[in-house]
């Protein structure tokens, strides 16, 4: 267990209420360029084990919400990521902390990456991406996170 709680510290820089600002380009998993925004918690839970990220925003192509759990898995020694919307939509992701700041995701069944990095003391980016026909990963989603103040 050990092993679990220091590797779950890893997570700090995203603790806390957020307010998100997306953006979007026209894209294969979007037929127009949107914007949208919206709030999200991510917290520790079940004795700081797992990290749980709840989130819901308006964007221009409609309304969305998700949860989301991190785990450390000690038999694969690296994180796990699951993802559940309230479409019905839901994936698996395998995670990796690339330094103290930057939290790398490879969805799994995908060839979608996405990264959640630190921007100040009050702020973080999660930019999704994709390979376009020539293998150039593409931006599909960029949400900017700045931290709730009181």
């Amino acid at each position: 267990m050990e092993k679990m709680d220091e590797m779950m510290k890893n997570f700090e820089f995203l603790i806390g209420d957020w307010h998100l600002d997306y953006t979007f380009p026209r894209s294969e998993f979007s037929e127009e360029a949107g914007t949208g925004e919206g709030s999200g918690t991510i917290r520790r839970i079940l004795g700081d084990k797992f990290v749980c990220f709840d989130y819901s925003c308006s964007l221009t192509t409609g309304d969305a919400a998700a949860h989301a759990i991190f785990a450390w898995d000690n038999g694969r020694s690296i994180y796990r990521f699951w993802w559940f919307e309230d479409s019905g939509s839901f994936m698996e992701a395998s995670c990796q902390f690339i330094n103290e700041d930057v939290l790398f995701i490879n969805w799994h069944n995908s060839l979608l990456i996405q990264t959640f990095e630190k921007d100040g003391p009050d702020g973080m980016i999660l930019t999704m991406k994709h390979p376009d026909p020539n293998g150039e990963y593409k931006t599909v989603l960029s949400v900017q996170f700045t931290r709730k103040q009181g």
